[in-house]
């Protein structure tokens, strides 16, 4: 199989959640790793994915918030520095859509999350480079990972939402 490099200058990780059920704060992990071994990333079903996060590099464009959520009352950084997924199972739905299963690691807690994965297609870069895009989705609750802290509204409600949106842009190519 051959191994596969993210363009990380065209590629972002992120995420959304609602904040005070009214909107959405958006957010991304500024670094990662990934290992990516395939023989066709246009039918990606024997690859092997995974993807290493820096917590610490989370960023909302609010330095206040990324300091909240670095600390024990979210991903308590200096104990869990890292978040992990490794595939498990690639099945294709369509002609350019397929089902990434495997593990999530958030803090000490793993479990199976399945991301939608949609091949946007491919061409050469300027240099000669054959690039590969790919547009991923999934939804978690993060509580289920032990991300539970909140506060009541005097409206009701609460201040952040259960559900989090992954969303992933990734450019790949066969790197050197």
């Amino acid at each position: 199989m051959a191994k596969w490099v993210i363009d990380k200058a065209h590629s972002e990780i992120g995420f959304e959640v609602r904040h005070m059920m009214v909107s959405k704060v958006r957010g991304r992990f500024n670094s990662y790793e990934a290992e990516i071994e395939a023989d066709d990333l246009t039918n990606p079903t024997n690859a092997s994915i995974s993807f290493t996060f820096d917590v610490a590099s989370i960023d909302t464009k609010l330095e206040d918030r990324d300091n909240h959520l670095k600390s024990a009352d979210f991903f308590d950084v200096e104990k869990y520095p890292t978040i992990t997924f490794k595939s498990t199972n690639i099945q294709k739905k369509d002609d350019n859509v397929f089902e990434v299963t495997g593990d999530l690691t958030i803090k000490d807690v793993t479990k199976p999350v399945t991301f939608e994965v949609e091949f946007n297609g491919k061409g050469k870069n300027p240099w000669g480079v054959e690039v590969y895009g790919f547009e991923a989705h999934a939804k978690i609750n993060r509580e289920d990972f032990g991300l539970t802290w909140n506060a009541a509204l005097e409206t009701g409600g609460v201040l952040v939402g259960k559900e989090v949106k992954i969303i992933a842009e990734l450019e790949v190519n066969p790197g050197n």
